[in-house]
């Protein structure tokens, strides 16, 4: 799992027919952008949770996809290092 900012969306005017219906946002992380399909209705400034890889495949319904966004992160009762 990987922490990220959400920073936009990405919009295209054809898409697999598995696709269809799937929000697809933009995603910084420490590793660099990354394209993820949304899960949970995050929005651009979001903070979120992020899986990759067979995980996020699965969560998406066998959907080929590399990354999904499962959960939005609050601050509230996260502790600082």
């Amino acid at each position: 799992m990987k922490i990220g900012t959400v920073t936009g969306s990405v919009w295209s005017s054809r898409k697999a027919t598995c696709l269809m219906g799937q929000t697809f946002l933009v995603v910084d992380t420490p590793e660099g952008e990354v394209v993820a399909a949304d899960q949970v209705g995050a929005g651009t400034g979001d903070r979120v949770l992020l899986v990759t890889g067979t995980v996020a495949s699965r969560f998406c319904m066998e959907a080929p996809v590399d990354a999904a966004v499962v959960a939005i992160l609050d601050n509230n009762g996260m502790k600082k290092p």
